[in-house]
């Protein structure tokens, strides 16, 4: 099992900090750096940035909202950062939910399954170099009835991975038949057949099994004795997850939560979130789930969940290091990460 980190920093505009975390990162062993997006800075520029940083870890968008970007500008974008980076880059991709997709870029949300097929489909096509003419139920390329002509990309053909951030069962079976790894959210490994089924259902289409993909996962590492003390502050952050990621119509983690058992917490969060009653959402989320979706408490018990990731086949720890400064999410990292490397030792089984 493999180790792979976001981007920290104590200060959202410090960008000297973030460069020095994923340095240091990359000395301990970290693989892969994955730089998100929602509606502030945008994933694919800080990734420029730290190409130049670095040398050996990759460095992956995680994610790229399809809704912001042609898959042509996609294409064009991954190949530079590939280009950039020596060929670590990673292009991580994911539908986003309608709040960020109509309310942010003003484009329609639905189809996304469809969606994000035919934009892998173009974005794969643009990067191996060839002539790209595409009818598809999303995109047409070139445009019908207009002055276009298929092109070629100007720029040296490239393999670049793809990566799917998928949640719904039609989007994990997506994510089988077609991705080279998942980016997993909301997940719990004690319930990881809720996505990893459909995973390997997809991968099957494709005449794969689920592992030919690199399935990433993780959450907070935190150590202490004090397990209460540590499970507290993280509840109105899943309470944030259970509510405001996504509409009331359409909420995917919540969804996920909902198919792994939780399903009455699921909605009540929700209809206490949208209803403003923020700290009743939060107070309402269970310890369990809390502790299930990532790894805390005294250095047994983070191997422990090490073991539990490892052990229902995830092949890439998230680690997001706790830390009031970048020294202590560095050092915390680093413990992780030869507890990650201890584990491994131990030579499992692979499921």
């Amino acid at each position: 099992m493999q180790v792979s980190v976001g981007l920290q920093r104590t200060s959202i505009e410090d960008w000297d900090e973030t460069s020095s975390f994923v340095i240091e990162a990359e000395r301990l062993g970290a693989g892969v750096c994955w730089s998100a997006e929602a509606w502030g800075h945008d994933a694919a520029t800080p990734l420029a940035y730290l190409a130049a940083k670095t040398s050996r870890i990759k460095l992956g968008s995680g994610i790229m909202q399809i809704s912001a970007r042609t898959p042509a500008m996609t294409a064009m974008t991954a190949m530079s950062l590939a280009s950039m980076s020596g060929d670590r880059f990673i292009l991580g991709l994911g539908a986003s939910g309608p709040q960020v997709v109509e309310g942010w870029h003003g484009q329609e949300f639905g189809r996304t399954v469809t969606r994000l097929r035919e934009h892998i489909d173009i974005v794969r096509m643009a990067c191996r170099g060839e002539r790209v003419h595409y009818e598809g139920k999303i995109y047409q390329l070139p445009r019908p009835g207009g002055e276009g002509k298929p092109l070629r990309a100007d720029a040296q053909p490239r393999n670049v991975p793809i990566y799917l951030a998928t949640l719904s069962p039609k989007s994990l079976e997506l994510t089988g038949e077609v991705a080279d790894g998942w980016l997993g959210t909301s997940f719990m490994p004690e319930h990881a057949d809720v996505f990893f089924d459909s995973i390997a259902a997809g991968a099957a289409k494709s005449g794969r099994k689920l592992s030919d993909l690199d399935l990433q996962a993780g959450g907070t590492v935190a150590f202490g004795d004090d397990l209460e003390k540590l499970i507290a502050p993280r509840k109105s952050g899943l309470a944030f997850t259970l509510g405001a990621m996504g509409s009331r119509e359409h909420n995917f983690y919540n969804a996920a939560f909902q198919r792994a058992g939780f399903q009455e917490v699921a909605q009540r969060a929700q209809a206490l979130w949208i209803d403003r009653k923020r700290d009743e959402a939060a107070a309402i989320v269970p310890d369990e789930m809390v502790l299930q979706t990532n790894l805390l408490g005294t250095e047994s018990m983070v191997k422990e969940r090490i073991r539990k990731y490892r052990n229902a086949g995830v092949t890439t720890l998230r680690i997001d290091p706790e830390g009031r400064t970048l020294a202590e999410k560095i050092a915390t990292l680093g413990w992780a990460i030869e507890l990650v490397a201890e584990v491994n030792r131990e030579q499992p089984a692979r499921v």
